[in-house]
């Protein structure tokens, strides 16, 4: 018998005025005549719509806009536009509320955000076929009004901060789409202190064994890590009021998840990670002077400690184009580690926390028009026809976490492209049609090809010709959204000019062959050439790659091949031979036998945390949660996510790869093959082995039954004379 959940209101009542009154507080700076009334009003609005609400932890469903508007206001710094939409966010989707009762009660601007709001709030429904092209949609929104975007990144903050009540393939799903999309926007808004926690917190539910090891190594290490950092800031602080500056100094904690992205991409364990924190000098400096005090303030930390020349950023001279200004070094410590020190103004300080947000507090900033620009970008990558949503998703993607260089043209003026941009990028850049000309490029005064990586502060000239025309190669040559967009745009419309010869070509042979010229037919050749589509076909034979004696073979043939639709039989055929498979994998909800595949990307094994993904072509397909192809899959077709799980009571063996580093000694791969054949009786399928300098480097491919088996066969490979680290890799 289920017993009725008892609920003290009026303590409720209590708690929810408390957090309400805590709101207040949070926007005390920014409060004009008449605010106060406003935020009144549309909090009793809120309570009243939500007032028969709850939120999956039983707590009531108020609690929630009041968060959001907490977090707009106390760590973005918004006005009480934004705080009035926080509070209102969800009452035109969930209740008899209506955008025209919005704009009666509180004005058009709030009535327009909160429909931007309420347009994406269904960005990523289970339900919805695309969410990528919902995510373009949301997108266009930014040109309306950009707290559309930032209102939605706190509503996520929050719901991510309250998120051990959802069902665990919710909270995958959640945290894959924050950590695909939701963080590299806050991060491309300048919000680095709400990106560094999203990334943090998907990590805590997408990697949860390394995330509590980190979070644990951090926490034995605090104090230690307190004294050195009081130890370094001391004579700093000394010096800085010696000479006359105003300034705080202090140390801030590298987030967990940029730890283990520095553990991952150096292949080392936390113990040798050495910039677990920053030092951050913060300035209280006039406008006129920041500049000034700065590079004084670098002067003073590079005589105290001795910096790194290779690791100095100055962001101060050109700011990135999100805002962030800062000046970064790298100094040998007291005790012979390098530790990091950003020095920066407290106007620059609130730029990098609050990101735009910011911007609109210092009307005088140079960089004012930067986030106009971004949009304008975004609107110019969103407003092609050609584009296919997930294309466009991965390049936005791609040019979110890109850092940017300044490009000067002939005639001085300053263009910003992301790092790693080319020449041809750069001809995009001015015009589509200087790119789609474009025959050659002289930077700096120098003939260079079209592919020549760019480097901050170059010059170039675009050399054009009337002849030229965009070729399929150009698209590994370029690296903006812009460029592929536009290269892709001209390619699809060549390919369909071409197709276009191609067809009238083909009609006439298939006439004089006496084949009928229909789709059935031209389905059946089109696979008998292993083509794609019926356009690849007539672009082959345009192109006279399918000429009449190719079309003669393919009528002797015809024969053999089943009446029914080719791509029917490939799949019936998949599907016979799979079918001679054990099955050792429970899927679905109601966790039946079904047909599967391993994904290749990651080699899942017995033990391993896994979902299962419906292929279009291909059945369902098994990877691991933490694959690394497994965010951008479920933060795009969620709704092709199943459940799976092992089925202990079987007993075969699986595929996975092991990557093994020593020290090369006579007789160590013997050893090493005598552990895994002999000791642990497991099959090798393949051993690649390379020697330099002393050092062993090794991958071998074995077939094991579980995790259990492998972590104890990694166990003992450790302990091989002269082997330092084994680790398992995705093949």
């Amino acid at each position: 018998m289920k017993h009725a959940l008892i609920i003290d209101t009026e303590a409720e009542k209590k708690e929810i005025l408390n957090r309400y009154k805590s709101l207040l507080r949070a926007c005390k700076s920014t409060l004009q005549k008449g605010d106060k009334k406003e935020i009144r009003k549309a909090f009793e609005l809120a309570v009243e719509c939500h007032k028969d609400m709850r939120r999956k932890s039983g707590e009531p469903y108020i609690y929630h806009p009041i968060a959001v508007a907490q977090i707009a206001a106390e760590e973005i710094g918004l006005g009480t536009t934004s705080i009035v939409c926080a509070l209102l966010h969800d009452v035109v989707e969930d209740t008899d509320i209506t955008l025209e009762d919005i704009e009666r009660e509180f004005g058009k601007k709030t009535a327009k955000i909160i429909d931007g709001l309420t347009k994406i709030a269904g960005v990523f429904d289970t339900n919805s076929s695309l969410q990528a092209e919902n995510f373009r949609k949301m997108l266009l929104t930014l040109a309306d009004d950009v707290r559309v975007i930032i209102i939605k990144l706190a509503d996520r903050l929050h719901n991510m901060r309250t998120m051990d009540f959802m069902p665990g393939h919710k909270q995958l799903k959640i945290a894959s789409e924050t950590i695909y999309l939701y963080a590299p926007l806050a991060h491309r808004l300048g919000l680095y202190a709400i990106k560094s926690e999203l990334e943090d917190l998907s990590m805590k539910y997408l990697e949860p064994e390394t995330y509590k090891l980190i979070a644990n190594n951090l926490n034995e290490k605090k104090a230690e890590r307190t004294l050195f950092v009081k130890d370094f800031i001391s004579p700093i602080n000394e010096i800085l009021k010696e000479q006359g500056l105003s300034a705080s100094v202090f140390g801030r904690p590298k987030s967990i998840h940029s730890i283990w992205n520095k553990m991952k991409s150096k292949n080392i364990p936390f113990e040798e990670v050495y910039d677990l924190f920053a030092i951050r000098v913060v300035l209280d400096s006039h406008s006129d002077q920041e500049k000034a005090d700065c590079w004084k303030a670098y002067s003073i930390v590079t005589d105290l400690y001795r910096p790194n020349p290779d690791r100095l950023r100055d962001w101060i001279s050109s700011p990135k184009g999100n805002g962030y200004e800062s000046l970064h070094t790298t100094v040998m410590g007291p005790r012979g580690q390098w530790v990091e020190v950003q020095i920066r103004t407290q106007r620059m300080n609130e730029i990098a926390e609050k990101g735009f947000a910011a911007h609109w507090k210092y009307k005088e900033s140079n960089n004012d028009n930067g986030l106009d620009l971004w949009i304008q970008n975004v609107r110019e990558m969103l407003s092609n026809p050609e584009s296919n949503a997930l294309d466009f998703l991965d390049d936005f993607k791609m040019n979110l976490f890109s850092d940017e260089i300044f490009i000067f043209t002939p005639k001085g003026a300053l263009l910003q492209l992301p790092l790693g941009a080319t020449a041809l990028d750069f001809a995009f850049e001015i015009h589509t049609d200087v790119g789609a000309k474009c025959i050659g490029a002289k930077v700096n005064q120098k003939l260079v090809p079209l592919a020549t990586k760019l480097q901050n502060g170059d010059q170039v000239e675009i050399i054009t010709s009337s002849k030229q025309a965009p070729k399929e190669d150009w698209l590994n040559i370029v690296v903006t959204s812009k460029a592929k967009s536009k290269i892709k745009s001209s390619l699809k419309e060549e390919k369909r000019k071409i197709a276009e010869i191609g067809k009238e070509i083909l009609e006439r042979k298939l006439k004089s062959l006496k084949i009928t010229y229909n789709t059935e037919n031209l389905e059946k050749i089109a696979y008998y050439f292993k083509l794609q589509a019926t356009q690849d076909l007539f672009v082959a034979v345009a192109n006279a790659k399918i000429e009449l004696k190719d079309l003669k073979e393919f009528l002797n043939d015809e024969n053999a091949l089943d009446t029914n639709n080719p791509k029917i039989q490939e799949e019936f055929v998949a599907q016979k031979s799979k079918s001679g498979e054990k099955d050792v994998l429970l899927i679905g909800e109601d966790m039946q036998l079904i047909d599967y595949n391993l994904a290749k990307c990651c080699n899942p094994i017995p033990g391993d945390d896994v979902f299962g993904f419906t292929t279009i072509n291909d059945g369902i397909k098994i990877h691991r949660t933490n694959c690394p192809n497994a965010t951008q899959l479920m933060a795009n077709y969620g709704y092709r996510m199943v459940k799976a799980k092992w089925n202990s009571d079987q007993q075969l063996t699986f595929l996975t790869n092991l990557h093994i580093i020593g020290i090369d000694a006579v007789g160590l791969i013997n050893n090493i093959t005598q552990v895994i054949s002999n000791d642990f009786k497991v099959n090798m399928r393949s051993i690649t082995v390379e020697t330099e300098d002393g050092i062993f480097d090794g991958m071998i491919s074995i077939y094991i039954k579980d995790t259990n088996h492998l972590e104890n066969l990694i166990k003992n490979l450790l302990e091989v004379n002269g082997v330092t680290s084994v680790t398992r890799y995705d093949g």
